[in-house]
């Protein structure tokens, strides 16, 4: 043998030794055996093997919890009470979290390995979260950057009942790895379908320049592919009161403010209260769903739909409300809007688009408890 060779052979050797030690170490030291986890003071208690992070040992039982970012720690929305002890938070968890959350032992379910027996509280709706596998039925552009994507749930899922959710609720669409993306990621979109149709999950996503599940979604998504989805989530949603509703969306957010119409015009729920929508677009090429909306206007009185343009073209022809959004709703509130009702407002789209309108809504009589909203991360 080329005695040349000899030195990274060795080497080779070695490093497989080491690998060899290392992996047998962490078999034996990070064994934890069998543990339990009791959830909400006993109502349900799992058996898993212990060592993995709370998030994946839960979804592996079929219990999942929010995750836009997969589990890698970097979205914040995998919270859960821990009621037992398990170490302080860790840095990774901190910037989540607030002081009281802190106080509570809220924690990452992503960040929290499962090393003992561990006691959680986790809202109950978590329990009817399941992963669908779903086919894609049809793929449609209803603008230049927004597409709609209409799936349909495997046999299996359909003939177990389908889904079941509340209009407003969002769903995370799981992203196989491609290009770049080594490991399958999740996103949240609200779902503009109705609980009537059990059998699809339809979502309105928008592409964001260098977004990983977006570009995926317009570029290599196509009709016919198999797609996981994992849901229902969220709590956003029609209060069951009398109040007029102040709707305002931009967008993508245009998708629970669907669900909520379609599921008033299928179900007859909501006819009697006055539903004011405000949808804010640049130019009128951001613009869709016109006729549909048009003809709820046209079914159901007490349904006021107001699009606006904040930088309409000469060519747009367009002869409806011109300016920001906010400016917009704000000149409704105070020239149409009567006030004699209690309101509620609801709102859907960007951090900036939210705050601003709050701002407008409290300063025209609306409570900030009666301010419901989607955030867009």
């Amino acid at each position: 043998m080329n005695p040349l060779l000899l030195g990274p052979l060795v080497v080779a050797l070695i490093s497989s030794i080491l690998a060899l030690i290392i992996s047998i170490t962490d078999r034996i030291v990070n064994d934890y055996g069998e543990v339990t986890i009791d959830i909400n003071g006993g109502k349900k208690v799992l058996t898993v093997k212990g060592g993995s992070p709370l998030l994946g040992t839960l979804a592996f039982q079929n219990i999942f919890v929010p995750s836009a970012c997969g589990g890698r720690g970097s979205c914040g929305a995998c919270k859960v009470r821990v009621l037992s002890d398990v170490g302080p938070h860790l840095p990774t968890e901190l910037p989540y979290m607030n002081p009281e959350e802190v106080a509570r032992n809220v924690r990452l379910s992503c960040q929290v390995k499962v090393k003992q027996n561990i006691a959680i509280e986790l809202p109950e709706a978590l329990f009817n979260v399941r992963k669908f596998k779903t086919t894609v039925e049809r793929l449609r552009n209803v603008t230049y950057d927004i597409k709609e994507v209409y799936l349909r749930l495997s046999d299996e899922a359909i003939a177990a009942g389908g889904i079941s959710f509340t209009p407003g609720q969002y769903a995370q669409l799981v992203v196989p790895p491609y290009g770049d993306l080594k490991e399958s990621i999740q996103r949240a979109y609200s779902m503009s379908s109705t609980p009537q149709d059990k059998e699809h999950i339809e979502l309105l996503i928008r592409l964001v320049p260098g977004g990983i599940a977006t570009t995926w979604v317009h570029q290599h998504l196509k009709e016919g592919d198999t797609v996981e989805v994992v849901g229902p989530f969220g709590e956003f949603g029609v209060r069951d009161t009398d109040a007029v509703m102040v709707f305002v969306a931009g967008g993508s957010g245009m998708a629970p403010f669907k669900s909520m119409l379609n599921h008033m015009a299928q179900t007859g729920q909501w006819t009697n209260r006055e539903i004011w929508y405000f949808f804010g677009a640049r130019s009128k090429r951001d613009m869709f769903y016109l006729d549909e909306m048009a003809d709820l206007a046209a079914r159901f009185p007490n349904f006021h739909f107001i699009p606006a343009l904040s930088e309409p073209k000469p060519e747009d022809d367009w002869t409806g409300p011109v300016g920001l959004i906010t400016n917009v709703l704000d000149s409704y509130f105070k020239e149409k809007i009567g006030k004699d009702k209690p309101m509620e407002g609801y709102l859907c789209g960007s951090p900036g688009m939210i705050d601003a309108c709050v701002k407008v809504m409290t300063a025209n009589g609306i409570g900030q408890d009666k301010i419901y909203f989607d955030k867009f991360a």
